[in-house]
């Protein structure tokens, strides 16, 4: 196992008016073999992904992975969001973070809340997407079916058994993407990869190496 070099920073993006701040991991020596954003719901930040061992996880098998705290959440709380709590933010938000942060293409880990980020960026920006992994995020009643069906990009629907309201619409919708794996996690929650990080690990680094 390589071992991992973990740092954080901060990204000023055009959006907002204070920078955002991010935690990274990547392998210690040699050349990652992609780069990964995770994104986080409404009562996280990106310093869960760093308590399970996510961040971790994704270095020793070789990738970047950046941790945001979103606008108005975590240690970017002074950052005002691009706009209100459930609606699509502008598509141009992560691109701005991605092009900031030389992530392109991206792997794309999207939790909850953070659809409102994600969903807008992978309609519009398919090209700048190498894999999308959505947990249960909202706002995926906000696309219609040619719109989800138009979608090339990889993607791995993850969602916990006992999420019966997010997890289920979210399944749902997002199933109409054209290219889709599906994992539901047993037993687990709406926040499924807190509930049994171990399954949600090998889910990720499953998925991860088909790319």
């Amino acid at each position: 196992m390589s071992s991992v070099k973990m740092s954080e920073g901060s990204v000023q993006v055009s959006s907002c008016t204070a920078p955002l701040f991010f935690r990274q991991s990547e392998p210690s020596s040699g050349k990652a073999r992609m780069s990964v954003l995770l994104l986080h719901g409404i009562r996280f930040s990106s310093e869960n992904w760093l308590n399970i061992g996510t961040l971790d996880t994704l270095a020793r098998s070789g990738c970047r992975a950046v941790a945001l705290d979103l606008p108005g959440l975590g240690r970017s709380k002074s950052a005002e969001a691009p706009t209100a709590v459930g609606e699509l933010a502008p598509a141009g938000f992560l691109k701005d973070v991605c092009d900031q942060l030389n992530l392109s293409p991206v792997v794309v880990i999207s939790p909850s809340l953070s659809g409102m980020y994600s969903l807008p960026f992978l309609m519009q920006h398919q090209d700048l997407i190498r894999g999308y992994i959505p947990v249960a995020p909202i706002c995926t009643d906000k696309f219609t079916a040619e719109q989800y069906q138009s979608v090339k990009v990889p993607s791995l629907i993850v969602y916990g058994e006992q999420d019966a309201q997010l997890g289920e619409l979210s399944l749902r919708n997002l199933s109409k993407l054209a290219n889709h794996s599906v994992v539901m996690m047993k037993g687990a929650g709406h926040p499924c990869y807190l509930d049994d990080p171990d399954t949600w690990h090998k889910a990720l680094t499953d998925f991860l190496n088909t790319l």
